[in-house]
């Protein structure tokens, strides 16, 4: 089982670009804002994991089966659907931010946002910056791309 790959990798299409390309106005406007608001808080550059995923970071994981590979610390995809933004170690410590964050979904590691416009930008960012140092505590051999 340890020789399964990891699907999602990074590749070389530029994160604008790819932004760019995202047909809906309102959700590339957002994947804009994201864009700048993910480099203010983790102080990383973007890079595209696999064709729609915007990561910041990265780590190196191993399973108890012995699976392993690597996998962005955060980022985001501007998906048709709606905005994922994607905490790694999850959300289950973050229901204080997320009670103050405004209208959401939720998943396992991902927060699913209708729009922007939505939520409170600071306490995302706060989320983020949580996520974020949860991360690189947890993985201390993290790389910044």
């Amino acid at each position: 089982m340890g020789t399964a790959e990891n699907k999602t990798k990074p590749t070389d299409v530029t994160p604008e670009r790819y932004v760019a390309s995202v047909e809906n106005d309102i959700r590339r406007a957002d994947a804009d804002a994201l864009l700048k608001i993910f480099a203010e808080v983790t102080g990383l550059k973007p890079q595209m994991w696999g064709p729609s995923i915007i990561g910041y970071g990265r780590y190196h994981y191993k399973y108890e089966s012995g699976r392993e590979g690597e996998f962005l610390m955060t980022g985001f995809s501007p998906r048709k659907a709606n905005q994922v933004i994607y905490v790694m170690p999850g959300y289950t410590d973050h229901s204080a931010i997320l009670d103050r964050i405004g209208k959401y979904k939720l998943g396992k590691s991902c927060l699913y946002i209708n729009k922007l416009a939505d939520i409170d930008l600071n306490v995302l960012k706060e989320l983020i910056a949580s996520g974020f140092s949860e991360m690189k505590a947890r993985y201390p051999d993290w790389q910044p791309e």
